[in-house]
């Protein structure tokens, strides 16, 4: 099937001034096919832009840093081999997503927030021609302020500008819009108004402009969200739905099936490694086994594949799990009830299928019960069990408080990562995304200071 070749009349789209991408409105969705090998690649690499937006948003990165992020970002996952391409995989990649995130309030909310804030680091890049294409595309009444009325207002608007700590304005690139249309700007009183105009200066205009889009979107979602229970999710059952469910819980890193770098451990390494190298998540679980030589199924396969992705040979494995099932089980009924399925995720029983590791999205959406003990710690432990687990593992008290303060907000992944860098004194930019990966950098930076000390 053919891809689109332009895109002017579904929304129009806007160079940048730094030549590095475009910029576009998505005001309604392309009345075009795409392959289905497209479809699913281009939103995983929007996707990869907007995690990693996320993340720098979580770290509290500056302005100026979240510029240079979302530039590498734009630049890093969304290029086409077809420059003239450029354009329509970013269309593309949007309404896929929305189709992706439409689906429940939070995804929604997400969704909104990340797109938002790429909008707006977007349009910052561009020149003011663009942004008034795009105040007039938006439907945003605005008026070019005359260099007369500069001239009569200078005196004001440099007071303004002086007290609020912005740059003095000048007479190109000075707009009058209604005051109503900046309300952040009153607030912090960074605006000069008078008879009911605010006099909005050029590095100003993205204050009204994203509100816009943000609610154009907002409006967007749920009626995509209507659509989809509606209609779409029945008719594309078979073809698209899958990839569509599939999206908004993918984990996009390696799969860490086997540890190739770190290699295999054995029965004999396996306590001393799950007090250095596992994560809280892992550790939660392996103490927990060997204290009540039980887990149920959820947490069976959360730890079960996390050891066979650190390099646990199917033999080692199913020594270990027998020797704490016995136990309390026995070790008749381990052999008929549970060692078939831990054959079974090494391949070895059934459609022979081998199963990787949990991602950091997978157990942290996951929905442990009563008696589980599997699922995100940082998520679903309350703060005080928490703060608990974290001591013991040996995060200092000013670390634990900033670890803390991320799970408080949401922001688990990075909560691990706080702990990760705390537990080794070593900076993790790319974030933990995965636990297997959590322990192959644990065990990297272990050996490399093993080495240095030898």
């Amino acid at each position: 099937m053919e891809v689109m070749r332009s895109q002017k009349k579904a929304s129009s789209a806007l160079t940048s001034s730094n030549g590095v991408s475009t910029l576009t409105l998505y005001r309604s969705a392309p009345t075009l096919e795409v392959r289905l090998e497209d479809f699913e690649r281009f939103a995983v690499d929007r996707l990869l832009v907007l995690r990693g937006i996320s993340d720098g948003l979580a770290r509290g990165k500056k302005p100026d840093e979240m510029d240079k992020l979302v530039i590498d970002l734009w630049k890093a996952h969304m290029r086409h081999p077809q420059a003239s391409e450029v354009n329509n995989k970013d269309i593309i990649s949007h309404f896929v997503l929305r189709l992706v995130y439409c689906r429940s309030e939070e995804l929604r909310k997400w969704f909104l927030s990340m797109e938002s804030t790429l909008f707006r680091y977007r349009f910052r890049s561009v020149n003011s021609d663009v942004h008034l294409s795009l105040m007039t595309e938006l439907g945003i009444p605005y008026k070019v302020v005359s260099q007369k009325e500069f001239e009569d207002l200078r005196e004001q608007l440099n007071l303004v500008a002086r007290s609020a700590n912005q740059p003095l304005p000048t007479p190109n690139g000075l707009y009058k819009v209604s005051f109503e249309e900046v309300p952040e700007l009153v607030a912090t009183r960074k605006v000069f108004i008078q008879k009911g105009y605010a006099y909005v200066a050029l590095n100003q205009v993205v204050s009204f402009v994203v509100p816009h889009f943000r609610s154009h979107l907002s409006k967007a979602l749920v009626l995509t969200n209507r659509k989809w229970t509606s209609m779409i999710r029945e008719q594309e059952k078979d073809r698209l739905t899958p990839i569509v469910e599939a999206l908004a819980t993918s984990y996009l890193g390696p799969d860490y099936s086997q540890d190739k770098e770190v290699g295999e451990i054995s029965l004999k390494d396996i306590d001393q490694v799950a007090r250095t190298s596992f994560p809280l998540c892992m550790q939660h679980l392996f103490n927990t086994l060997r204290d009540d030589h039980h887990l149920k199924h959820g947490g069976r396969m959360q730890l079960g594949l996390f050891l066979k992705g650190v390099g646990l040979k199917l033999d080692d494995a199913l020594a270990f799990w027998k020797t704490e099932f016995s136990q309390k089980v026995g070790a008749e009924r381990f052999d008929k009830e549970y060692a078939y399925s831990i054959r079974h995720n090494y391949g070895k029983e059934g459609k022979r299928t081998d199963y990787t590791p949990y991602s950091c999205q997978k157990i942290i959406l996951s929905t442990p019960g009563v008696g589980d003990h599997h699922g995100c710690p940082y998520r679903h432990f309350s703060e005080e069990n928490l703060r608990a687990a974290l001591g013991k593992m040996g995060v200092s008290s000013r670390a634990l408080e900033d670890v803390i303060e991320k799970a408080r907000n949401r922001h688990y992944q990075l909560a691990c990562t706080l702990t990760f860098e705390a537990l080794h004194a070593s900076s993790c930019d790319a974030g933990i995304n995965h636990p297997n990966q959590y322990f192959s950098d644990s065990q990297k930076i272990l050996k490399e200071k093993n080495m240095s000390t030898d």
